[in-house]
């Protein structure tokens, strides 16, 4: 996959800018705060409906403007495609792929094929675990486009099923529908902690070669899918829990709470790894990311590498 050119308006700190691209590496330079990052984030944000910075796109338009529009082209097994993202204040933003506007921004995603790594992406390594379930959930959603799906059948169910444990405070009959939503919270739950399985078995025999090679054969990198439950335990475990999920009015289990450990010679180097360590750590993800994209779509998906 190639981008061929960005175009914006109202982005972040620009006015509008018009880029032309090369069919190799891109490289962009000058001050601090002119903006590189922002037209990197451009780039990320038209092939993964998301920031890499920001989950508001109120953010991300210019100060003193209402909306932002950025158009990104490119070449995907020598078709062309154009997509244009249309961000809006206090509105959801506005998608179309070829001229044509899409309904869910989920039918964007798998169209493009990016790989982003910047400064901030130690926090994979080093903060909570949710760091690490985005990381994992946001690789899935590019590699398989069903996934999506499962796992926001599961995040709602989830909302609703908290909705119901504050409700029930003062309202004692709607602990009938606890089990309503048990069930499809266990239905999409099994299938996220299934593709999140087969996902980490299949990145870790790639991270391990990839980081012998960038610590010189000093360091072996290991992952481990650290389950909050397994598929044939998680009915189990929330019937367990519903007592103590009623009285903290949240649900205790479910993948959900998963955690993704990595292990540094046999050290959890969220714990006792050193920074360098970390970061090292965290561009062999990226590169791995790469590589697995490759082996799954034939396609090389584009790197956009941050303060290099």
């Amino acid at each position: 996959m190639k981008i061929i050119s960005i175009k914006a308006e109202d982005f972040r700190n620009y006015e509008s800018f018009d880029l032309e691209l090369s069919g190799g590496t891109n490289l962009f330079y000058g001050d601090n705060a002119q903006g590189k990052t922002n037209i990197l984030e451009a780039a990320f944000l038209c092939g993964t409906t998301r920031s890499h910075r920001t989950s508001k796109d109120r953010e991300m338009i210019r100060f003193g403007r209402e909306e932002s529009h950025i158009r990104m082209e490119i070449l995907k097994n020598d078709i062309p495609y154009r997509i244009d993202m249309h961000l809006k204040m206090n509105k959801s933003k506005g998608i179309a792929i070829n001229g044509v506007p899409i309904r869910k921004a989920g039918e964007l995603i798998g169209l493009c094929h990016l790989v982003f790594f910047s400064p901030e992406d130690l926090g994979i390594i080093k903060n909570s675990p949710s760091e690490r379930r985005k990381f994992m959930d946001m690789e899935l959603c590019q590699l398989e486009k069903l996934y999506l799906h499962q796992l926001s059948g599961y995040q709602r169910a989830l909302m609703q099923r908290n909705k119901l444990l504050k409700d029930m405070s003062y309202r004692d009959d709607y602990a009938a529908m606890l089990d309503v939503w048990d069930e499809q919270l266990i239905r999409y739950g099994c299938l996220v902690i299934q593709e999140r399985e087969k996902f980490i078995e299949r990145l870790r025999g790639i991270i391990k070669k990839i980081h012998d090679r960038l610590s010189g054969g000093r360091e072996e990198l290991t992952l481990c899918y650290d389950k909050n439950v397994s598929t044939d335990t998680f009915r189990d475990a929330l019937i367990a829990g519903r007592e103590k999920d009623i009285h903290l009015k949240t649900t205790g289990c479910g993948p959900h709470r998963d955690d993704l450990v990595i292990f540094c010679n046999g050290i959890d180097l969220r714990k006792f790894g050193s920074q360098g360590q970390q970061r090292t750590a965290a561009l062999s993800l990226k590169l791995a990311e790469i590589e697995l994209v490759r082996q799954e779509t034939g396609d090389m998906p584009v790197l956009l590498l941050d303060d290099v």
